[in-house]
This record gives structure tokens, C-alpha cells and sequence, in this order.
């Protein structure tokens, strides 16, 4: 972080518990872009990474009483990112309109960077390591909604099962390969997979 006028992070945090507007400017300006380009790896939204992020710093100006407190600000500034990024991926996978939404945006998300491709090479990766561990008519299931994407009745009537059956295989692997995925700290990947299918 660029200090300026501040001799460490504790005195700028310190100015900031004291209600001073130019310390927290400094400190949004310091870590605007790099927790924007965090966020942005996770939602690949934008316009949701700049919501996430205005109420991120917003909360934290609100609770600035409390800032210097924290030991390393980058690294909670991290962490609160991540939390608000994963909340917002859990919400968005109730939302159907949300989903069309991200879908749509993902096309435009800066998703050529060589720390996006590596995340999405290592997804990729432990994905189907959870596919293959499925059990074999789990897995079956699985890939004809997937990969084939065939509706659930259309997998009962190609299986010769119910769509209660079908359903519950569904049910099971997305829970089970969620598990594993987040095992591997994939967890906001495998949301935004699960609620895209």
C-alpha cells in the first residue's frame, strides 16, 4: 500500500477510527482496484463486484470505530470480499432472474486474465474428479442433465426411473460435488456452475 502521509498501516487506520475522510479516501484508493479484480474473479459480474465493493467500504466507514483493530487490512479486506461475494452467489442461485443475469454478463467478464485461467483450469479439474467419484447411476444422471442438458423427465424416461428418483440423484450429486469443490476452495466457482444449470 502506497502510505503517503501516514508512517504505517496502524496510523492510517487509527486516523481513520477518528472520523478523518482523507485517511479513508486513502485507504479506498489503495485497495479500490485490487479488491475490485478479487470480487471480479468470483461474480465475474462487474457491475456486481462495483455493488459489492461500494457496500463493502461503505460498512467500513460506518464501523470505522472499530478499524484499527484490525492487524492487516488488506487481508480482511480479503476476506470480507470473499464472504460478500459468496453470499451474494448463494442468494443469486434462488434468484431465477439473477441467473439469466450473470449468464449473460459472464460473456463480458474479464475472464482472460492468467489468475482467472488458472482458476478456471483448476475448476475444471476437481470437477470432474467429483464427477468420477459419484456413484454409477449418479453419475449417469448427473451427465445427461450436464452435459446432455435433458430435463428431469426426460432422464426418468430415457432411465426408466421416476422423476422423484431423478431429482434426488440430481440433488445428491450437486450436494456431494459442492462438497468436494469447496474441500478444494472452490466454493464460489462451484455456485456460480451450479446455479448457471
Amino acid at each position: 500500500m502506497q502510505k503517503g502521509d501516514y508512517l504505517s498501516e496502524k496510523e492510517l487506520l487509527s486516523a481513520i477510527a477518528a472520523g478523518n475522510e482523507g485517511a479513508f479516501y486513502h485507504l479506498y484508493e489503495s485497495y479500490r482496484e485490487k479488491m475490485f479484480h478479487f470480487l471480479l474473479n468470483i461474480t465475474k459480474s462487474k457491475e456486481i463486484s462495483e455493488e459489492l465493493l461500494t457496500d463493502i467500504f461503505m460498512k467500513l466507514w460506518v464501523g470505522k470505530d472499530w478499524i484499527d483493530s484490525i492487524n492487516n487490512i488488506e487481508a480482511f479486506l480479503r476476506k470480507v470480499s470473499y464472504n460478500k461475494a459468496i453470499d451474494y452467489l448463494r442468494y443469486a442461485a434462488r434468484q431465477e432472474k439473477l441467473q439469466k443475469i450473470i449468464a449473460g454478463q459472464m460473456n463480458f467478464a474479464v475472464n482472460d486474465s492468467p489468475e482467472t485461467l488458472l482458476m478456471e483450469k483448476d475448476y475444471h479439474r476437481i470437477l470432474a474428479k467429483a464427477v468420477e467419484e459419484l456413484t454409477p447411476q449418479r453419475k449417469i444422471v448427473y451427465r445427461l442433465s450436464r452435459e446432455q442438458f435433458l430435463s428431469h423427465e426426460e432422464i426418468a424416461q430415457k432411465l426408466n426411473l421416476s422423476v422423484n428418483t431423478v431429482n434426488n440423484h440430481i440433488k445428491a450429486a450437486v450436494n456431494f460435488i459442492k462438497n468436494y469443490l469447496n474441500k478444494n476452495n472452490m466454493e464460489g466457482l462451484v455456485l456460480l456452475s451450479i446455479m448457471l444449470h
